[in-house]
């Protein structure tokens, strides 16, 4: 297995947020869903998209039809998508993905994180290249007519880097912009896709000792507390 394999194996062995932070998270993902095409799903593939991750998280049918709802009204911030990047301690790459509708509180949140776990606070562009963006499907297994060897030469075209399997279903991995092209085949083909999305993999990690590990988690965790921040992604290996 490869790259992504290991970061998704990595990912699920810790839960870095309660339920109640998650649904926060897709709340403010479909406001901007909204906002940016529309409150109808059928011609909003981004808002489709959310709506697929929210029956994945539980989030309930009434909470987001409230979300969306809501955001359909003029008086509703609409939150603009901001990036961080700096070094937790141990020389651990960060990169923050936050959503915000007022950036100077999330800029000085951030710094204070960083300042108070002893953390380095970077410019635009200090880490980002040291993480490949990519975008991912979980798809229904029992939707596929082939098997996955033949079924990743089906994707060759989108330049898909891994498909495989796990508990949940089957997992695809590509470059962040294939996600539209990738979207589009398989609703055409009739395969259901449970959850998408995009995610930051850290193209080498850093082994840490156990201790060095807990000061990486005291910053990883005062920023996930964060109303504001919706990702964070770093380059620490996971045990």
């Amino acid at each position: 297995m490869g790259r992504a394999f290991e970061f998704r194996k990595g990912r699920k062995m810790k839960r870095w947020s309660a339920m109640a932070k998650t649904f926060t998270r897709i709340g403010k993902d479909i406001v901007m869903a909204v906002k940016e095409g529309g409150p109808n799903p059928e011609s909003n593939s981004r808002l489709r998209a959310v709506i697929q991750n929210a029956k994945a998280a539980n989030m309930p049918k009434e909470n987001v039809e409230r979300a969306i709802k809501k955001a359909t009204d003029k008086d509703t911030e609409n939150y603009k998508e901001v990036l961080f990047e700096g070094y937790a301690p141990h020389g651990i790459a960060l990169i923050i993905e936050t959503a915000t509708d007022n950036n100077n509180r999330t800029v000085a949140n951030v710094r204070a994180a960083f300042n108070k776990c002893n953390g380095n606070f970077g410019t635009s562009g200090s880490v980002v290249f040291m993480f490949d963006h990519t975008c991912n499907f979980l798809i229904k297994a029992d939707d596929l007519k082939m098997d996955l060897e033949e079924f990743e030469l089906e994707l060759i075209d989108y330049n898909v880097e891994e498909v495989f399997e796990d508990e949940d279903g089957i997992l695809i991995y590509a470059p962040f912009d294939q996600f539209g092209a990738i979207q589009k085949y398989l609703e055409e083909n009739n395969i259901e896709i449970l959850s998408s999305g995009f995610e930051r993999i850290p193209t080498t990690t850093t082994k840490l000792s156990e201790e060095e590990q807990a000061d990486v988690e005291k910053l990883l965790e005062r920023l996930e507390d964060d109303d504001d921040v919706q990702n964070v992604y770093h380059s620490m290996e996971m045990n």
